[in-house]
């Protein structure tokens, strides 16, 4: 599908070469105009004067930090202000109301910009829409129900962009969790990025970074689990009986070692053939005191006792070799190692046991 409109350009791209850079600051400094969205059911840009946050309530949640800032020191004029995590290794979290209405029929657009501005280890910077009401700003955690949750997330290597729905199951009533088989990964730089979830109503997604498209698919389809269950399942009480063969090959019972089978023959024998090479220096050791060492100024013959020099390997063994010769070993030609009897079809083979089928209820 075609990308949904940009809601905020100024800052939206991967770079901008130095000079489009300078250009593009003097622009904005000359006349900052706050990005709109008139026709959003919500729309956020935290340019607020006397309260940025006045659409928003923080958890109070105990696993939160909340040290939310809002701040112009990470944009490209002083008058843009954008929402700052401030403090790493926390969780964050605030929320603020929005109501959709019934969404039949209609597409569906997230959007906004994401900023690794001091880079990442690990962490998300997703939004969670709200599947239904909560109590009090103290029970909204993670474990609220939502509908959607829609953004990057880094740790480690992993850095990919969630596109998570839950789904309430109609007969079994459960509210089950479905991922985006193969969702894309997300550039890590420190440059802003707007990322974009576009949901069609015919059931069909498209996912964009900078407007550039990254996956697309079908929410039916392209998710694990499926929406749509099987038919047929396993039969959860089904088990595998105690009597079912599933060995397809078995040694031959009625196979025997030949008699002039020697599992005791070595792997190796000394080669009988081999003889000493000419020029091997017999007594020649393979090692000699190092002729250039000097007895250190600092040796007490009487407390060290007496010096020896180092042994350095004996340069007239490198072009033959030195000392005791002994023929080498090579492989034996009667080795056949332990006998096995050989395999063979098994006539009790039932093949592969797999639980019966049942309707999925």
């Amino acid at each position: 599908p075609s990308p949904p409109p940009l809601l905020h350009p100024q800052m939206a791209g991967r770079s901008l070469p130095l000079a489009t850079a300078v250009i593009a600051l003097a622009a904005c400094a000359a006349a900052f105009v706050a990005p709109k969205a008139d026709n959003a059911i919500f729309f956020e840009n935290f340019q607020s004067k006397s309260n940025p946050l006045k659409q928003w309530v923080k958890t109070q949640h105990s696993m939160y930090s909340n040290d939310f800032e809002v701040t112009a020191e990470y944009s490209l004029d002083e008058e843009d202000k954008t929402l700052v995590l401030a403090r790493a290794a926390r969780h964050y979290g605030m929320f603020a109301p929005a109501k959709t209405g019934s969404l039949e029929g209609k597409d569906f657009v997230v959007q906004y910009e994401f900023k690794l501005a001091k880079g990442q280890e690990c962490g998300g910077g997703y939004l969670k829409l709200v599947l239904e009401p909560f109590d009090t700003p103290k029970s909204f955690a993670n474990s609220v129900p939502y509908s959607i949750m829609f953004g990057p997330d880094k740790c480690g290597d992993s850095k990919k962009v969630h596109f998570i729905f839950q789904h309430r199951n109609p007969i079994s009533k459960q509210l089950v969790e479905h991922h985006l088989k193969d969702p894309p990964q997300f550039p890590t730089d420190e440059l802003t990025h707007l990322y974009t979830l576009y949901v069609q109503a015919n059931g069909n997604f498209a996912l964009y970074i900078d407007q550039e498209e990254e996956t697309s698919g079908s929410l039916l389809a392209d998710f694990v689990p499926p929406v749509n269950p099987d038919k047929v399942i396993d039969d959860p009480n089904d088990e595998k009986p105690d009597d079912w063969v599933d060995d397809a090959k078995i040694y031959d019972p009625e196979a025997k070692k030949p008699a002039d089978w020697d599992e005791d023959a070595p792997k190796e024998i000394v080669d009988e053939d081999a003889v000493i090479p000419e020029g091997w220096l017999v007594d020649e050791p393979a090692e000699i005191p190092d002729p250039d060492a000097a007895i250190p100024e600092e040796w007490d013959a009487e407390e060290d006792g007496e010096w020896e020099a180092p042994l350095v390997p004996n340069p007239k063994c490198d072009e033959v070799g030195c000392g005791e010769w002994a023929a080498p070993v090579k492989p034996n030609p009667a080795y056949k190692g332990k006998w096995k009897p050989p395999m063979i079809d098994n006539p009790a083979y039932k093949g592969p046991w797999a639980p019966a089928k049942i309707d999925n209820p």
